[in-house]
Protein backbone atom coordinates (compact mmCIF):
# COMPACT_ATOMS: atom_id res chain seq x y z
CA UNK A 1 0.00 0.00 0.00
CA UNK A 2 1.26 3.45 -0.90
CA UNK A 3 -0.26 6.33 1.01
CA UNK A 4 0.42 9.80 -0.29
CA UNK A 5 0.74 11.65 2.97
CA UNK A 6 1.98 15.10 3.70
CA UNK A 7 3.99 15.05 6.96
CA UNK A 8 6.40 12.62 8.51
CA UNK A 9 6.06 13.92 12.07
CA UNK A 10 3.09 16.16 12.74
CA UNK A 11 3.16 17.80 16.16
CA UNK A 12 0.31 20.15 16.93
CA UNK A 13 -1.09 21.58 20.17
CA UNK A 14 -4.53 23.09 20.50
CA UNK A 15 -5.29 24.21 24.07
CA UNK A 16 -3.32 23.56 27.21
CA UNK A 17 -3.58 23.68 30.99
CA UNK A 18 -1.73 22.62 34.15
CA UNK A 19 -1.50 24.01 37.74
CA UNK A 20 -1.68 27.65 38.84
CA UNK A 21 1.50 27.38 40.91
CA UNK A 22 3.60 26.32 37.90
CA UNK A 23 2.99 29.42 35.78
CA UNK A 24 6.57 30.55 35.72
CA UNK A 25 7.89 27.11 34.73
CA UNK A 26 6.51 27.01 31.18
CA UNK A 27 8.90 27.37 28.27
CA UNK A 28 8.05 27.16 24.61
CA UNK A 29 9.45 23.96 23.12
CA UNK A 30 11.81 23.71 20.18
CA UNK A 31 10.60 21.60 17.28
CA UNK A 32 12.60 18.42 16.60
CA UNK A 33 14.74 18.54 13.50
CA UNK A 34 13.06 15.39 12.19
CA UNK A 35 9.62 17.01 12.22
CA UNK A 36 8.23 18.22 8.94
CA UNK A 37 5.69 20.36 10.77
CA UNK A 38 5.45 21.56 14.37
CA UNK A 39 3.30 24.26 15.94
CA UNK A 40 3.07 25.49 19.54
CA UNK A 41 0.90 28.61 19.01
CA UNK A 42 2.99 30.37 21.65
CA UNK A 43 4.04 33.30 19.49
CA UNK A 44 3.20 35.07 16.30
CA UNK A 45 -0.15 35.92 14.70
CA UNK A 46 -2.45 33.15 13.58
CA UNK A 47 -2.30 34.10 9.91
CA UNK A 48 1.49 33.82 9.84
CA UNK A 49 1.18 30.17 8.83
CA UNK A 50 -2.46 29.17 9.00
CA UNK A 51 -5.03 29.78 6.26
CA UNK A 52 -8.73 30.18 6.98
CA UNK A 53 -11.08 28.42 4.59
CA UNK A 54 -13.04 30.76 2.34
CA UNK A 55 -15.14 28.01 0.81
CA UNK A 56 -18.75 28.98 0.10
CA UNK A 57 -21.93 27.07 0.77
CA UNK A 58 -23.35 25.16 -2.16
CA UNK A 59 -25.94 27.24 -3.98
CA UNK A 60 -25.10 30.40 -2.00
CA UNK A 61 -22.39 32.50 -3.57
CA UNK A 62 -21.98 34.99 -0.73
CA UNK A 63 -22.24 32.76 2.36
CA UNK A 64 -19.15 31.17 3.88
CA UNK A 65 -19.42 27.47 4.64
CA UNK A 66 -16.97 27.73 7.54
CA UNK A 67 -17.89 30.91 9.38
CA UNK A 68 -16.51 29.97 12.79
CA UNK A 69 -13.97 32.29 14.41
CA UNK A 70 -10.50 31.15 15.51
CA UNK A 71 -8.23 32.75 18.12
CA UNK A 72 -4.97 32.16 19.98
CA UNK A 73 -5.73 32.27 23.70
CA UNK A 74 -4.82 30.78 27.04
CA UNK A 75 -7.34 28.40 28.63
CA UNK A 76 -10.33 30.05 30.30
CA UNK A 77 -9.89 27.95 33.44
CA UNK A 78 -6.79 26.35 34.92
CA UNK A 79 -4.61 28.85 33.09
CA UNK A 80 -1.40 28.04 34.88
CA UNK A 81 1.37 29.03 32.51
CA UNK A 82 1.73 32.54 31.23
CA UNK A 83 2.07 32.55 27.46
CA UNK A 84 0.84 28.98 27.10
CA UNK A 85 -1.61 29.58 24.29
CA UNK A 86 -3.59 27.32 22.03
CA UNK A 87 -5.83 27.41 18.98
CA UNK A 88 -9.38 28.04 20.23
CA UNK A 89 -12.73 27.65 18.47
CA UNK A 90 -14.69 30.78 19.42
CA UNK A 91 -18.07 30.29 17.71
CA UNK A 92 -20.35 27.62 19.22
CA UNK A 93 -22.66 25.86 16.80
CA UNK A 94 -20.68 26.84 13.69
CA UNK A 95 -18.33 25.05 11.35
CA UNK A 96 -14.60 25.75 11.61
CA UNK A 97 -11.88 24.93 9.09
CA UNK A 98 -8.24 26.01 9.10
CA UNK A 99 -5.15 24.53 7.45
CA UNK A 100 -1.45 25.08 6.83
CA UNK A 101 1.08 24.03 4.21
CA UNK A 102 3.90 21.74 5.22
CA UNK A 103 7.55 22.32 4.60
CA UNK A 104 7.62 19.69 1.85
CA UNK A 105 5.39 16.84 0.64
CA UNK A 106 6.11 13.45 2.14
CA UNK A 107 5.55 10.17 0.33
CA UNK A 108 4.88 7.49 2.89
CA UNK A 109 6.95 4.58 1.63
CA UNK A 110 9.62 3.47 4.07
CA UNK A 111 9.31 5.88 6.99
CA UNK A 112 6.77 6.00 9.82
CA UNK A 113 4.26 8.74 10.43
CA UNK A 114 3.88 10.22 13.92
CA UNK A 115 0.92 12.55 14.30
CA UNK A 116 0.18 14.01 17.73
CA UNK A 117 -1.55 17.05 19.14
CA UNK A 118 -3.36 18.24 22.26
CA UNK A 119 -7.05 18.88 22.68
CA UNK A 120 -8.83 20.59 25.57
CA UNK A 121 -12.63 20.65 25.62
CA UNK A 122 -13.12 23.70 27.85
CA UNK A 123 -16.92 23.41 27.82
CA UNK A 124 -19.38 20.56 27.67
CA UNK A 125 -19.48 19.11 24.16
CA UNK A 126 -22.87 18.11 22.77
CA UNK A 127 -21.89 17.25 19.23
CA UNK A 128 -18.54 18.14 17.72
CA UNK A 129 -15.01 17.03 17.05
CA UNK A 130 -11.41 18.18 16.99
CA UNK A 131 -9.91 15.91 14.37
CA UNK A 132 -7.15 16.62 11.86
CA UNK A 133 -7.02 15.79 8.17
CA UNK A 134 -3.76 15.26 6.34
CA UNK A 135 -4.56 16.53 2.89
CA UNK A 136 -3.30 14.62 -0.12
CA UNK A 137 -0.52 16.24 -2.11
CA UNK A 138 -1.83 17.74 -5.33
CA UNK A 139 -0.93 20.59 -7.63
CA UNK A 140 -4.56 21.77 -7.41
CA UNK A 141 -4.53 22.03 -3.61
CA UNK A 142 -5.59 25.50 -2.42
CA UNK A 143 -6.00 25.88 1.31
CA UNK A 144 -8.28 28.89 0.95
CA UNK A 145 -10.77 26.57 -0.81
CA UNK A 146 -10.46 23.78 1.74
CA UNK A 147 -13.79 22.02 2.42
CA UNK A 148 -15.20 18.61 3.28
CA UNK A 149 -14.70 17.44 -0.33
CA UNK A 150 -10.97 18.21 -0.42
CA UNK A 151 -9.07 14.91 -0.92
CA UNK A 152 -7.24 13.73 2.16
CA UNK A 153 -5.07 10.75 3.08
CA UNK A 154 -5.62 10.42 6.83
CA UNK A 155 -8.17 11.74 9.30
CA UNK A 156 -7.43 11.35 13.00
CA UNK A 157 -8.78 12.77 16.25
CA UNK A 158 -11.57 12.80 18.85
CA UNK A 159 -15.22 13.20 17.94
CA UNK A 160 -18.40 13.17 20.04
CA UNK A 161 -22.09 13.33 19.27
CA UNK A 162 -24.68 12.48 21.90
CA UNK A 163 -23.60 9.41 23.82
CA UNK A 164 -21.09 8.34 21.16
CA UNK A 165 -17.42 9.00 22.02
CA UNK A 166 -14.90 8.13 19.31
CA UNK A 167 -11.33 8.58 18.19
CA UNK A 168 -11.48 8.59 14.39
CA UNK A 169 -8.75 7.01 12.33
CA UNK A 170 -9.69 6.93 8.65
CA UNK A 171 -7.36 6.07 5.79
CA UNK A 172 -8.33 7.29 2.34
CA UNK A 173 -6.39 5.57 -0.41
CA UNK A 174 -6.74 5.21 -4.15
CA UNK A 175 -7.53 1.99 -5.98
CA UNK A 176 -4.56 1.17 -8.26
CA UNK A 177 -6.91 -0.14 -10.96
CA UNK A 178 -9.94 2.15 -10.81
CA UNK A 179 -8.21 5.26 -9.44
CA UNK A 180 -11.14 5.95 -7.10
CA UNK A 181 -10.59 7.13 -3.52
CA UNK A 182 -12.16 5.10 -0.76
CA UNK A 183 -12.44 5.79 2.97
CA UNK A 184 -11.40 2.92 5.20
CA UNK A 185 -12.41 3.22 8.85
CA UNK A 186 -10.17 1.65 11.46
CA UNK A 187 -12.03 -0.12 14.26
CA UNK A 188 -12.79 1.94 17.35
CA UNK A 189 -10.80 1.42 20.59
CA UNK A 190 -12.38 -0.80 23.22
CA UNK A 191 -11.62 1.68 26.02
CA UNK A 192 -14.27 4.02 27.44
CA UNK A 193 -13.44 7.48 26.07
CA UNK A 194 -16.14 9.49 27.87
CA UNK A 195 -13.77 10.92 30.48
CA UNK A 196 -11.53 12.53 27.86
CA UNK A 197 -14.45 14.66 26.66
CA UNK A 198 -15.84 15.66 30.06
CA UNK A 199 -12.96 16.19 32.53
CA UNK A 200 -11.98 19.59 31.02
CA UNK A 201 -8.32 18.65 31.04
CA UNK A 202 -5.86 18.69 28.10
CA UNK A 203 -5.20 15.33 26.51
CA UNK A 204 -2.50 14.29 24.06
CA UNK A 205 -3.68 12.26 21.07
CA UNK A 206 -1.01 10.31 19.20
CA UNK A 207 -1.13 8.22 16.04
CA UNK A 208 1.80 6.06 15.03
CA UNK A 209 1.58 4.56 11.56
CA UNK A 210 4.33 2.28 10.28
CA UNK A 211 5.21 1.18 6.73
CA UNK A 212 4.35 -2.42 7.59
CA UNK A 213 0.74 -1.19 7.89
CA UNK A 214 0.66 -1.52 11.68
CA UNK A 215 -0.64 1.36 13.78
CA UNK A 216 -0.87 2.50 17.39
CA UNK A 217 -3.28 5.00 18.95
CA UNK A 218 -2.35 6.58 22.28
CA UNK A 219 -4.01 9.07 24.62
CA UNK A 220 -1.71 10.77 27.13
CA UNK A 221 1.04 8.35 26.06
CA UNK A 222 -1.12 5.36 27.09
CA UNK A 223 -1.85 2.81 24.38
CA UNK A 224 -5.59 2.40 23.79
CA UNK A 225 -5.62 0.65 20.41
CA UNK A 226 -3.28 -1.06 18.00
CA UNK A 227 -3.61 -3.27 14.97
CA UNK A 228 -2.94 -3.58 11.28
CA UNK A 229 -4.52 -1.76 8.37
CA UNK A 230 -4.49 -5.06 6.53
CA UNK A 231 -6.90 -6.61 9.04
CA UNK A 232 -8.69 -3.91 11.07
CA UNK A 233 -10.24 -1.63 8.44
CA UNK A 234 -13.74 -1.49 7.03
CA UNK A 235 -13.85 -2.05 4.10
CA UNK A 236 -10.66 -4.14 4.18
CA UNK A 237 -7.53 -2.59 2.78
CA UNK A 238 -6.60 -5.73 0.86
CA UNK A 239 -9.44 -6.59 -1.55
CA UNK A 240 -10.75 -10.17 -1.49
CA UNK A 241 -9.49 -12.67 -4.01
CA UNK A 242 -13.05 -13.39 -5.21
CA UNK A 243 -16.09 -11.19 -5.59
CA UNK A 244 -19.73 -11.70 -6.54
CA UNK A 245 -20.41 -11.70 -10.25
CA UNK A 246 -22.27 -8.42 -10.93
CA UNK A 247 -23.78 -9.90 -14.10
CA UNK A 248 -25.30 -12.91 -12.35
CA UNK A 249 -29.05 -12.60 -11.69
CA UNK A 250 -31.49 -14.65 -9.65
CA UNK A 251 -33.70 -16.92 -11.82
CA UNK A 252 -37.32 -15.88 -12.03
CA UNK A 253 -38.57 -19.25 -10.78
CA UNK A 254 -36.27 -19.26 -7.75
CA UNK A 255 -38.39 -19.56 -4.61
CA UNK A 256 -36.53 -18.28 -1.53
CA UNK A 257 -39.58 -18.01 0.75
CA UNK A 258 -39.14 -20.28 3.80
CA UNK A 259 -42.83 -19.82 4.80
CA UNK A 260 -45.96 -19.31 2.71
CA UNK A 261 -49.66 -18.71 3.56
CA UNK A 262 -51.64 -21.93 3.97
CA UNK A 263 -53.60 -22.25 0.70
CA UNK A 264 -56.20 -24.53 2.34
CA UNK A 265 -57.13 -22.11 5.14
CA UNK A 266 -60.43 -20.17 4.97
CA UNK A 267 -61.73 -17.23 6.94
CA UNK A 268 -64.25 -18.12 9.70
CA UNK A 269 -67.83 -17.06 9.05
CA UNK A 270 -68.03 -14.98 12.25
CA UNK A 271 -64.88 -13.04 11.46
CA UNK A 272 -65.83 -9.35 11.14
CA UNK A 273 -62.97 -7.43 9.55
CA UNK A 274 -64.92 -4.15 9.76
CA UNK A 275 -65.43 -4.19 13.53
CA UNK A 276 -63.78 -1.10 15.12
CA UNK A 277 -60.96 -1.50 17.61
CA UNK A 278 -62.65 0.89 20.13
CA UNK A 279 -66.32 1.36 21.03
CA UNK A 280 -68.18 3.65 23.49
CA UNK A 281 -68.54 2.14 26.94
CA UNK A 282 -72.19 0.96 27.06
CA UNK A 283 -72.19 0.91 30.87
CA UNK A 284 -71.08 4.52 31.24
CA UNK A 285 -73.63 7.13 32.39
CA UNK A 286 -73.58 10.89 32.29
CA UNK A 287 -72.43 12.31 35.65
CA UNK A 288 -75.13 14.00 37.74
CA UNK A 289 -75.10 17.76 37.40
CA UNK A 290 -73.67 17.81 33.87
CA UNK A 291 -75.16 20.83 32.03
CA UNK A 292 -75.69 19.63 28.49
CA UNK A 293 -77.43 22.85 27.43
CA UNK A 294 -74.58 25.11 28.56
CA UNK A 295 -71.44 25.68 26.49
CA UNK A 296 -68.08 25.65 28.27
CA UNK A 297 -67.11 28.92 26.51
CA UNK A 298 -69.34 31.84 25.55
CA UNK A 299 -68.73 35.19 23.82
CA UNK A 300 -67.64 37.94 26.20
CA UNK A 301 -70.79 40.06 26.73
CA UNK A 302 -68.69 43.08 27.74
CA UNK A 303 -66.51 43.07 24.64
CA UNK A 304 -67.08 45.83 22.09
CA UNK A 305 -66.09 45.96 18.48
CA UNK A 306 -63.11 48.29 17.91
CA UNK A 307 -64.04 51.60 16.37
CA UNK A 308 -61.61 51.12 13.49
CA UNK A 309 -62.89 47.64 12.60
CA UNK A 310 -63.65 47.40 8.88
CA UNK A 311 -65.78 44.35 8.03
CA UNK A 312 -64.86 44.63 4.36
CA UNK A 313 -61.18 44.22 5.19
CA UNK A 314 -61.20 42.52 8.60
CA UNK A 315 -64.25 40.30 8.15
CA UNK A 316 -67.14 39.86 10.52
CA UNK A 317 -66.27 40.84 14.07
CA UNK A 318 -66.76 38.23 16.77
CA UNK A 319 -66.46 38.79 20.48
CA UNK A 320 -63.66 36.85 22.22
CA UNK A 321 -64.66 33.72 24.11
CA UNK A 322 -64.54 33.47 27.89
CA UNK A 323 -65.26 30.64 30.34
CA UNK A 324 -68.96 30.17 30.96
CA UNK A 325 -69.71 31.34 34.55
CA UNK A 326 -72.52 28.78 34.75
CA UNK A 327 -69.97 25.97 34.43
CA UNK A 328 -67.65 27.11 37.20
CA UNK A 329 -69.54 25.28 39.98
CA UNK A 330 -70.60 22.11 38.11
CA UNK A 331 -68.79 18.99 36.99
CA UNK A 332 -69.04 19.84 33.29
CA UNK A 333 -70.87 21.56 30.46
CA UNK A 334 -71.65 20.93 26.82
CA UNK A 335 -72.21 17.70 24.92
CA UNK A 336 -71.32 14.55 26.87
CA UNK A 337 -70.04 11.34 25.31
CA UNK A 338 -69.14 8.05 27.02
CA UNK A 339 -65.47 7.01 27.17
CA UNK A 340 -64.07 4.57 24.62
CA UNK A 341 -63.12 0.99 25.50
CA UNK A 342 -61.58 -1.91 23.57
CA UNK A 343 -64.04 -3.75 21.35
CA UNK A 344 -64.28 -7.38 22.51
CA UNK A 345 -65.46 -8.35 19.01
CA UNK A 346 -62.52 -6.77 17.23
CA UNK A 347 -60.32 -9.24 15.33
CA UNK A 348 -58.77 -7.13 12.60
CA UNK A 349 -57.98 -8.20 9.09
CA UNK A 350 -57.96 -11.96 8.60
CA UNK A 351 -54.79 -13.59 7.31
CA UNK A 352 -54.23 -17.28 6.68
CA UNK A 353 -51.66 -19.01 8.89
CA UNK A 354 -48.12 -19.55 7.59
CA UNK A 355 -46.74 -22.99 6.75
CA UNK A 356 -43.39 -24.27 5.49
CA UNK A 357 -42.86 -23.74 1.78
CA UNK A 358 -42.55 -27.12 0.08
CA UNK A 359 -40.78 -25.45 -2.88
CA UNK A 360 -38.25 -23.55 -0.78
CA UNK A 361 -34.85 -23.49 -2.54
CA UNK A 362 -32.84 -21.55 0.01
CA UNK A 363 -31.28 -18.10 -0.09
CA UNK A 364 -29.93 -17.21 -3.50
CA UNK A 365 -26.40 -15.86 -3.86
CA UNK A 366 -24.65 -14.78 -7.05
CA UNK A 367 -21.72 -16.86 -8.15
CA UNK A 368 -18.21 -15.67 -7.36
CA UNK A 369 -15.53 -14.76 -9.84
CA UNK A 370 -11.87 -13.77 -9.47
CA UNK A 371 -11.50 -10.17 -8.31
CA UNK A 372 -9.76 -8.12 -11.00
CA UNK A 373 -8.65 -5.59 -8.34
CA UNK A 374 -7.03 -8.21 -6.12
CA UNK A 375 -3.34 -7.83 -5.40
CA UNK A 376 -1.14 -9.40 -2.76
CA UNK A 377 -0.32 -7.18 0.22
CA UNK A 378 3.23 -5.78 0.10
CA UNK A 379 5.70 -7.37 2.52
CA UNK A 380 6.36 -5.47 5.75
CA UNK A 381 9.29 -3.09 5.91
CA UNK A 382 12.02 -3.35 8.50
CA UNK A 383 12.33 0.10 10.14
CA UNK A 384 14.15 1.53 13.10
CA UNK A 385 12.24 2.67 16.24
CA UNK A 386 10.90 6.22 16.07
CA UNK A 387 9.18 6.66 19.44
CA UNK A 388 12.06 8.73 20.85
CA UNK A 389 11.43 11.59 18.49
CA UNK A 390 7.78 11.95 19.46
CA UNK A 391 8.59 11.40 23.14
CA UNK A 392 11.20 14.16 23.20
CA UNK A 393 8.76 16.66 21.75
CA UNK A 394 6.10 15.49 24.16
CA UNK A 395 8.25 16.03 27.23
CA UNK A 396 9.08 19.56 26.04
CA UNK A 397 5.43 20.48 25.45
CA UNK A 398 2.74 18.34 27.01
CA UNK A 399 5.05 16.83 29.64
CA UNK A 400 5.97 20.11 31.31
CA UNK A 401 2.32 21.12 31.54
CA UNK A 402 1.14 18.01 33.30
CA UNK A 403 0.11 18.29 36.91
CA UNK A 404 3.32 19.00 38.90
CA UNK A 405 4.44 16.47 41.48
CA UNK A 406 3.91 16.95 45.20
CA UNK A 407 7.48 18.12 45.86
CA UNK A 408 7.34 20.63 43.01
CA UNK A 409 4.01 22.00 44.21
CA UNK A 410 5.37 22.40 47.77
CA UNK A 411 8.48 24.23 46.55
CA UNK A 412 6.51 26.57 44.31
CA UNK A 413 4.01 27.28 47.10
CA UNK A 414 6.83 28.10 49.55
CA UNK A 415 8.39 30.43 47.00
CA UNK A 416 5.17 32.43 46.91
CA UNK A 417 4.55 32.16 50.67
CA UNK A 418 7.89 32.15 52.57
CA UNK A 419 6.18 31.47 55.90
CA UNK A 420 5.49 27.95 54.66
CA UNK A 421 9.19 27.12 55.18
CA UNK A 422 8.56 27.24 58.94
CA UNK A 423 5.64 24.87 58.55
CA UNK A 424 7.78 22.50 56.49
CA UNK A 425 10.64 22.54 59.05
CA UNK A 426 8.26 21.99 61.98
CA UNK A 427 6.36 19.24 60.12
CA UNK A 428 9.58 17.40 59.27
CA UNK A 429 11.67 18.17 62.38
CA UNK A 430 9.10 17.31 65.05
CA UNK A 431 8.64 13.67 63.95
CA UNK A 432 12.44 13.25 63.83
CA UNK A 433 12.88 14.55 67.40
CA UNK A 434 10.06 12.36 68.67
CA UNK A 435 11.55 9.34 66.93
CA UNK A 436 14.98 9.89 68.52
CA UNK A 437 13.42 10.46 71.94
CA UNK A 438 11.52 7.18 71.75
CA UNK A 439 14.34 5.08 70.31
CA UNK A 440 17.16 6.51 72.48
CA UNK A 441 15.62 7.82 75.75
CA UNK A 442 19.09 8.13 77.47
CA UNK A 443 20.35 10.43 74.75
CA UNK A 444 21.26 13.81 76.28
CA UNK A 445 21.19 17.02 74.33
CA UNK A 446 23.54 19.80 75.49
CA UNK A 447 26.54 19.80 77.97
CA UNK A 448 26.65 17.08 80.70
CA UNK A 449 25.24 18.04 84.08
CA UNK A 450 27.35 16.64 86.89
CA UNK A 451 24.63 17.31 89.45
CA UNK A 452 21.89 15.65 87.38
CA UNK A 453 21.17 11.98 87.47
CA UNK A 454 18.51 9.59 86.36
CA UNK A 455 16.85 7.45 89.05
CA UNK A 456 17.54 3.87 88.13
CA UNK A 457 15.69 2.21 91.04
CA UNK A 458 12.44 2.55 92.85
CA UNK A 459 13.93 1.22 96.11
CA UNK A 460 13.42 3.42 99.21
CA UNK A 461 16.07 6.13 99.51
CA UNK A 462 17.65 7.68 102.62
CA UNK A 463 16.45 11.05 103.81
CA UNK A 464 19.73 12.61 102.83
CA UNK A 465 22.98 11.62 101.23
CA UNK A 466 25.72 10.22 103.51
CA UNK A 467 29.44 10.29 103.46
CA UNK A 468 31.56 7.21 103.19
CA UNK A 469 31.68 6.90 106.99
CA UNK A 470 27.91 6.78 107.30
CA UNK A 471 27.32 10.41 108.40
CA UNK A 472 24.93 12.50 106.47
CA UNK A 473 26.13 15.33 104.30
CA UNK A 474 24.66 18.54 105.73
CA UNK A 475 24.88 20.24 102.34
CA UNK A 476 22.76 17.59 100.77
CA UNK A 477 25.29 16.71 98.09
CA UNK A 478 24.74 13.62 96.05
CA UNK A 479 27.16 10.75 96.44
CA UNK A 480 27.83 9.21 93.02
CA UNK A 481 29.58 5.93 92.44
CA UNK A 482 30.75 4.19 89.35
CA UNK A 483 28.49 1.25 88.76
CA UNK A 484 31.29 -0.47 86.88
CA UNK A 485 34.16 -0.58 89.42
CA UNK A 486 32.74 1.05 92.60
CA UNK A 487 35.76 3.40 92.90
CA UNK A 488 33.82 6.61 92.76
CA UNK A 489 35.61 7.61 89.58
CA UNK A 490 33.13 9.38 87.35
CA UNK A 491 34.02 7.41 84.29
CA UNK A 492 30.84 5.46 83.79
CA UNK A 493 27.10 5.87 84.06
CA UNK A 494 25.95 7.46 87.27
CA UNK A 495 23.41 6.31 89.81
CA UNK A 496 22.46 7.11 93.40
CA UNK A 497 24.15 4.93 96.03
CA UNK A 498 21.16 3.31 97.61
CA UNK A 499 21.08 2.45 101.30
CA UNK A 500 18.51 0.11 102.65
CA UNK A 501 16.49 1.69 105.48
CA UNK A 502 16.87 0.28 109.01
CA UNK A 503 14.01 -0.50 111.32
CA UNK A 504 15.20 2.12 113.77
CA UNK A 505 15.01 4.72 111.03
CA UNK A 506 11.36 4.02 110.52
CA UNK A 507 10.39 4.21 114.22
CA UNK A 508 8.75 7.37 115.44
CA UNK A 509 10.89 9.00 118.03
CA UNK A 510 9.02 10.93 120.73
CA UNK A 511 10.98 13.45 122.65
CA UNK A 512 10.89 13.13 126.37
Amino acid sequence: MLLRLVPLYFCLRLTLASQEEAKSLYQSAQAPEEAIFAETFDSGPLDRRWVLSKALKEGEEDVLKYDGEWALEEPVENSDMHGNRGLVLKSPGRHHAISAYLRAPHYFRDRPLILQYEVLFQNTVGCGGAYIKLLSHSSQLRLSHFNNATPYSIMFGPDKCGSSHKVHFIVCDGDPLTGLHQERHVRQPDADLKEYFSDQRPHLYTLRLYPDHSYEILIDLSLISKGSLLEDTDPPLVPPAEISDPSDKKPEDWDDRPLIPDPTATKPLDWDENAPALIPDPSAQRPPGWLVEELPFIPDPQAERPHDWDEDMDGKWEAPLISNPACSQVIGCGPWSPPMISNPSYKGKWRPPMIKNPNYQGQWYPRTIPNPAFSDAPPPFQIRPVAAVARRWTEDTWGQRRTPGLVLQLLVAAHKRPWLWGVYVFSVGLPIILFISVMWPDKRFGPPDMEYYYKKSDEPQADGPQDSDGSQDPEGSTNLVNITDGTGDLTGPRRRENKKPQKSDLELKIGK
